[in-house]
């Protein structure tokens, strides 16, 4: 049976427990406590018993454990029979008041608005058919209106409803042009030039409304009435000086905008617009008599484009993808549109469009120039604009290429511009200046075999045979280069141009072949009873060509061979080919027997020699065999 005393130690020590324990939790919650001391003093300890020992140690673990967290709160059970409905999620709730909060004062605010303009516009329209009201009342009246429904929109600007504000003013604007037009055209009330200077008054509000709102919206609007306002005050009187300077002064009103803001859309709408304006009264008023004036407009239009791009922020910060199209394709743009207002007016005074097309290269390199100095800017924008002004100048260079020179000196120019291109479009990183050398080139070398005529009269020292040697140039470079530079995805272009560098190789030789007999043969055939000596120099021109065939084909299997080429390898095997079928299809039945034995001979000695250099070996074309028998492939 247990001892009493140490069962009453037990039950002290765990009164002690429990009682640090109520304390460390009243610490917690913030109460003071009734008493001053958390755990009371033990007896003295005159001889402890086991269960003693245990509680003390207990005790000991409490101290050593800390304060202990406040339990957490007890849910409100409601009293009463009834159980309580579950209420809604917190999200649910908040979602269902937001739903009803933009229903009730966003879109039933909407529907309002709408409502009483239509009621508005129904009562104004029975007023105007009842004869309430006159023509100067009803100008005034939108006038009034358009006024009114702008300073009703800054509102809802300034309580958070930017883009409803905008709207309402999309349609103030719209109200305050229909009403000008209205006073000037269809009522005839005040002049067209007052009609004019009134929207011009709109449009520059609109504007400032833009600059300090900062939107580009605004913008916009601005630049659509400002456009439109000759078309609106119209009176089919040919007023180019006062038509050309008020789009003047709009498209520098959008460069000045576009110097401070990065609305691009602004740029790309000014454009279309001008060109809108300057071809309907082209088609409609132009004659040679007014050309001057007319090339001074189009060259100040062309002058403010060519500016945007330079004036346009490139700092980082405020740099968007969209400005990239911008900055890429308005320099094209904007000097093609000049270029063909040009040749529409000089027609076909190629001299004079020579003269343009030279001094718009001088233009595009002087810009590229002022974008090198431009320290604040992102490189790489500054570095591609920079490029593609360059790019431009070179295009305007091909242009004038064709209208000042002719025969071989196009083509010429044009090989050296796609090497340019080429050149900076592998520089700045640019595919489709990549993809307009190509272009360029293709052009240079089909002008160079179909369409160029060409008269030689001495051997290879010749302006054909100097033409075909910068096209080969040309692409030997293409091929030098493409091996460091050109991608995984570019490398069958580069194939390419090696294949064509030996093709215009091979007939650059044997056209002087051909031209060199041709020419011994109308010399021969001028004199009397040479038709036998003629007819043996057209053998020696057919012979001739299988000779240029077998040395050349032989030298690219050298050089293949050389440079561990497989590629050149093959395209020699190709000739080869080619040549084995004319030395066994023509030659075999048309040249006499001594040239017939001489084309056998060659053709065999060459294939034998080249035969036996695989056979050997000589350049560890074949793959070796490693120590446990497997093939290796050497580098080829």
């Amino acid at each position: 049976m247990a001892n009493p005393q140490d069962e009453l130690e037990a039950l002290r020590a765990q009164v002690a427990s429990l009682t640090a324990r109520v304390h460390r939790l009243e610490q917690s919650a913030g109460v003071e406590p009734p008493f001053t001391s958390a755990t009371p003093t033990p007896p003295p300890p005159i001889g402890r018993s086991p269960g003693e020992a245990t509680t003390i140690k207990i005790l000991r673990e409490e101290a050593e454990r800390g304060p202990v967290p406040p339990p957490p709160p007890m849910p409100h059970i409601p009293a009463g029979p009834a159980v309580a409905a579950p209420k809604l999620a917190p999200s649910a709730q908040r979602s269902s008041e937001d739903l009803e909060g933009t229903i009730g004062k966003l879109w039933l605010n909407r529907i309002g608005i709408v409502a009483i303009l239509i009621g508005v516009a129904y009562f104004l329209k029975y007023a105007f058919d009842s004869g309430w009201i006159g023509p100067g009342g009803r100008v005034a009246i939108g006038l009034i209106a358009g006024i009114a429904v702008i300073v009703w929109s800054e509102n809802f600007r300034r309580k958070g409803s930017v883009a409803f504000s905008y709207s309402l003013k999309a349609v103030g604007i719209g109200i305050l042009y229909l009403s000008l037009w209205a006073a000037s055209q269809y009522f005839h009330l005040v002049p067209a030039s007052v009609a004019f200077v009134a929207m011009i008054l709109v449009t520059a509000s609109t504007i400032t409304l833009a600059l300090t709102q900062d939107a580009e919206i605004l913008a916009v609007y601005a630049m659509i009435g400002g456009f439109s306002t000759p078309a609106l005050v119209s009176t089919g009187e040919n007023h180019e000086i006062i038509l050309f300077s008020y789009v003047l002064l709009l498209d520098i009103a959008i460069l000045a905008m576009v110097t401070f803001k990065p609305w691009r859309r602004i740029v790309w709408g000014a454009m279309p617009g001008t060109a809108v304006m300057y071809i309907g009264w082209s088609a409609q008023f132009y004659d040679s008599t007014e050309r001057t004036v007319t090339v001074l407009f189009a060259s100040a239009f062309f002058a403010v484009f060519a500016l945007a791009p330079l004036l346009t922020p490139l700092t980082r910060s405020r740099w968007h993808p969209g400005m990239s199209i911008t900055l890429t394709l308005l320099p094209l743009v904007n000097g093609g549109a000049y270029f063909l207002a040009l040749y529409a007016m000089y027609d076909r005074e190629t001299v004079t469009l020579t003269w343009y097309a030279l001094a718009l290269a001088a233009v595009y390199l002087l810009l590229s120039s002022q974008f090198k100095r431009r320290v604040d800017g992102d490189p790489d924008v500054v570095k591609t604009v920079n490029l593609l002004h360059v790019a431009v100048a070179i295009a305007f260079i091909t242009v004038a290429v064709p209208l000042k020179l002719d025969a071989h000196w196009i083509t010429i120019g044009w090989l050296i511009e796609s090497a340019v291109l080429l050149f900076v479009g592998v520089k700045a990183d640019t595919h489709f200046l990549r993809i307009f050398a190509g272009c360029t080139l293709a052009l240079g070398v089909c002008r160079l075999l179909f369409i160029d005529n060409f008269s030689t009269q001495t051997l290879v020292f010749n302006t054909r045979f100097a033409t075909f040697m910068v096209a080969i140039a040309v692409m030997a470079g293409i091929v030098i280069a493409g091996k460091r530079l050109a991608s995984e995805r570019e490398q069958p272009f580069i194939m390419l141009a090696g294949i064509a560098l030996n093709v215009l190789a091979l007939i650059a030789l044997t056209r002087e072949a051909n031209d060199y007999f041709t020419r011994h043969i109308a010399e021969t055939y001028q004199q009397r009873n040479m038709y036998e000596a003629a007819t043996q120099l057209g053998i020696a021109r057919d012979f001739s060509f299988s000779a240029i065939w077998i040395v050349y084909g032989a030298a690219l299997m050298v050089i293949g061979f050389w440079k561990r080429s497989a590629f050149i390898r093959w395209q020699a095997m190709v000739l080869l080919a080619v040549t084995i079928g004319k030395v066994f299809l023509y030659d075999s039945r048309e040249l006499e027997q001594v040239y017939r034995i001489l084309s056998f001979i060659a053709l065999g000695v060459m294939l034998m020699a080249i035969s036996y250099a695989y056979h050997r070996d000589w350049f560890k074309l074949s793959p070796k065999k490693s120590n446990d028998g497997t093939e290796q492939e050497t580098s080829a």
